[in-house]
This record gives C-alpha cells, structure tokens and sequence, in this order.
C-alpha cells in the first residue's frame, strides 16, 4: 500500500503518517528517508527534526537523503516512510538551479517512477500548497507549481491520499 500524505504547515500530516507505518509494521523493521537538511544556524528547524526523531520507534532506521528514487530502488520490500517531499523537492531545485530556470523533470520522473514500483508500505509526506496564499514572489511560484505538480502526479501512482487537518486524517483517495 503506498499512501500519500498531504498536510499544511504543522497540520500533523508527519504525526499522522508515523502512526499509521508504526501501525502497519508493529515490530518489524521500517525505514524513514529524511530529505531535509538541518543548517547549523537554524536552531527551531532543528528543533523540529529533533521532536519527529524523538517520535520515531527505536527499531526503524533513518537516512537523512535526498537521493529518494535511488534509496527506494535499493530497498522495495522495507516498509518506508518519506519525509517529506517539500524538502526533496527544495534540495532538488537548488541542485539544478530551477530557482531560475533549470529543470527538475528528469529527477520527478524518477521518483514518481520509483514510487509506483515500490512493492511494500510506503508512506509519502508532503506539503499541500493548494491550501496557502499564492507566493508572491517568481521563485515561491516556481515552487509552488513544481510541488502542486508532483503532489498530483504522486496521488495517481499512490494507492490512497490522505489530507491531515488539525491532526485529522481526511480521506482523499481510497485502494480501488
């Protein structure tokens, strides 16, 4: 089952997906991808990565990466958790300069394709930007549309879509 997990800002989206892996693999082994950096000087960031590590059962592994499609291409019978594709996808822009132009098709083909190829429970947070203020800014927009757009991708590929709000799940998309 692999279920996409969207969420604003603090709407518990990463809260929720944890339960639900912890919930679908008990004691077994699962892995949990970590796509954001922790910079030195960003000391509530930091605080925040340290509250979803303290979250996490001791018996899960962790990989602080950004290389997600190579990462679930390795390992397709661990059930995983990504968190989150916001950060995935930030670090990706920054790699290709898509800030101002660059390209960040050939590396969101690969990890939709890497996604719909993953055989065990996968568990894939990400930001919802439908449900914020437009950016005003050219960059913000850029990112903006490139998230909006691999979140609509994703959810084809997933077999459900939740939407967190205030900590509660809202089921978007259900197996077929």
């Amino acid at each position: 089952m692999r279920i996409l997990v969207l969420g604003g800002i603090r709407s518990g989206k990463s809260q929720w997906a944890e339960t639900a892996l912890a919930d679908a693999v008990g004691d077994a082994p699962a892995r949990y991808l970590a796509t954001g950096r922790v910079p030195d000087a960003d000391t509530d960031w930091a605080a925040r990565v340290s509250a979803h590590r303290r979250r996490r059962p001791a018996h899960w592994s962790t990989c602080e990466t950004t290389d997600v499609a190579t990462q679930l291409r390795t390992y397709p019978d661990l059930p995983t958790m990504i968190d989150d594709v916001g950060g995935w996808l930030t670090a990706t822009m920054d790699r290709h300069d898509a800030w101002s132009g660059g390209s960040v098709t050939a590396d969101t083909d690969e990890l939709v394709a890497a996604v719909a190829d993953f055989r065990s429970t996968l568990l894939v947070v990400s930001p919802e930007v439908g449900l914020s203020v437009v950016p005003t800014t050219a960059v913000g927009r850029r990112f903006a549309d490139a998230l909006g757009t691999l979140n609509q991708r994703l959810a084809r590929v997933c077999d459900r879509v939740v939407l967190v709000v205030a900590g509660q799940p809202v089921t978007v998309k259900e197996p077929v």
